[in-house]
């Protein structure tokens, strides 16, 4: 395995495409949100996903010649590092908040009261990082009784 410098890896071509330099933190599951952080990635982008530490379920959707690398979960999340961090622990917590302090992008998926008991809703965030763009998709709509 390489050394890391900067960012990227020796030996790895630098990244192309319009959004090369642009770094997403990606903490979202089922297809929404994996899909337009595949498409960011396509297009150059950094995109760092966060898995807990069972890993993303859709690991385990339709067939595979790995055990965790079910061809669904491939392709959605192509063009992407993972790290695992389980955000119930604090250090894993300062671990994505250091990642959120240098990214451009922040993506998640969860209901919008788990993310604000994890300090990962917008407000939290841009007092980290003022020029973060922030984007969520949970389930149901806001504001209705299933909201969270």
């Amino acid at each position: 395995m390489s050394a890391e410098r900067n960012g990227q890896f020796s030996g790895s071509p630098p990244p192309a495409g319009p959004l090369a330099g642009v770094r997403v933190v990606d903490l979202t599951v089922n297809v929404l949100g994996p899909v337009s952080t595949q498409i960011l990635g396509d297009m150059g982008a950094d995109v760092i996903k966060v898995e807990p530490p069972e890993g993303d379920y859709t690991r385990f959707v339709g067939p595979h010649r790995s055990p965790g690398m079910g061809t669904f979960f491939l392709n959605i999340n192509r063009n992407k590092r993972s790290i695992v961090l389980d955000l119930k622990k604090d250090d894993a917590k300062l671990a994505l908040a250091r990642l959120v302090s240098d990214a451009d992008v922040f993506v998640h998926s969860m209901r919008p009261g788990a993310a604000k008991r994890l300090g990962l809703d917008y407000p939290s965030l841009r007092e980290r990082n003022p020029r973060i763009i922030y984007g969520s998709a949970s389930g149901y709509k806001q504001g209705t009784s299933r909201a969270d």
